[in-house]
């Protein structure tokens, strides 16, 4: 199992979810610790991420060595997470 790292920006927006988004979000990144590659998968074009979709959320997130780094996780349905990414 790989062990979690979170940055300011995706523990801070983890923190403001409403209790059940939390729930999922956070099963989601514990599945991801468990495997980094599921069937749903997205590599992001011109980044070192990956992207991973949970309910309405994404979580853009790399694995370095037995550390999952999970750098953003934001809305799925506007593109702030692409934005703050290019920051």
């Amino acid at each position: 199992m790989l062990k979690l790292d979170l940055t300011k920006k995706a523990l801070g927006f983890f923190e403001q979810l409403p209790p059940k988004q939390f729930r999922q979000v956070a099963n989601k990144v514990f599945s991801l610790m468990e495997n980094p590659l599921p069937y749903d998968l997205k590599e992001l074009v011109g980044y070192p991420f990956r992207r991973a979709d949970i309910g309405e959320y994404r979580i853009v997130y790399r694995v370095e060595g037995d550390i999952l780094k999970v750098a953003l996780i934001g809305k799925r349905n506007d593109d702030d997470v692409y934005r703050q990414l290019k920051r």
